[in-house]
C-alpha cells in the first residue's frame, strides 16, 4: 500500500499545490496574493489533468499511410490528445482571467489607494459606497 502511495507522488505534489492556492484565496486579506493564489490553484489543477492524460509506452494518435483499407486500430497504443487540449484552453482561459484581474486591481487601487480586503471595506463602510 505504501509503495502505491509513493509511486503515485505526482498527485501528492497538485494535492499539496491546490491546498497553497486555496489557503492563498481564502486566508489571505491582499488581493494580489489572492490572484496569486488561484493562479498556484489553476496551475495545479493544469498540472493534474495533464499528468491523468499521459499513458506509458503509447504514442501519438497520428495514423501514417494513405490507404483506406479496413485494418483494426488499436486504440490503447495511442494517447487521448483530449485531456491535453482542454488544458491548453484553460491556459489560454487563465492568462486571460489573470489579465482581466489585475486591471481590476489597478483600478481599486487607484479608487482607494490599498488592497489590503479590510481596508477597503473600511472605507466602503465609512463613505457608504
Amino acid at each position: 500500500m505504501l509503495d502505491y502511495v509513493i509511486s503515485k507522488y505526482n498527485f501528492w505534489i497538485y494535492i499539496i499545490l491546490m491546498m497553497i492556492g486555496l489557503y492563498a484565496m481564502i486566508g489571505k486579506k491582499n488581493l494580489i496574493k489572492k490572484l496569486i493564489g488561484m493562479n498556484i490553484f489553476q496551475s495545479a489543477i493544469i498540472l493534474f489533468y495533464v499528468s491523468i492524460g499521459v499513458k506509458a509506452g503509447a504514442t501519438v494518435p497520428i495514423l501514417s499511410g494513405h490507404g483506406h483499407g479496413h485494418e483494426a486500430i488499436d486504440a490503447a497504443s495511442y494517447i487521448n490528445p483530449l485531456p491535453h487540449v482542454l488544458m491548453l484552453t484553460a491556459i489560454v482561459v487563465s492568462i486571460a482571467t489573470t489579465g482581466i484581474a489585475l486591471a481590476t486591481l489597478i483600478l481599486i487601487y487607484r479608487k482607494y489607494n490599498t488592497l489590503e480586503e479590510d481596508e477597503i471595506l473600511k472605507i466602503r463602510k465609512e463613505t457608504g459606497a
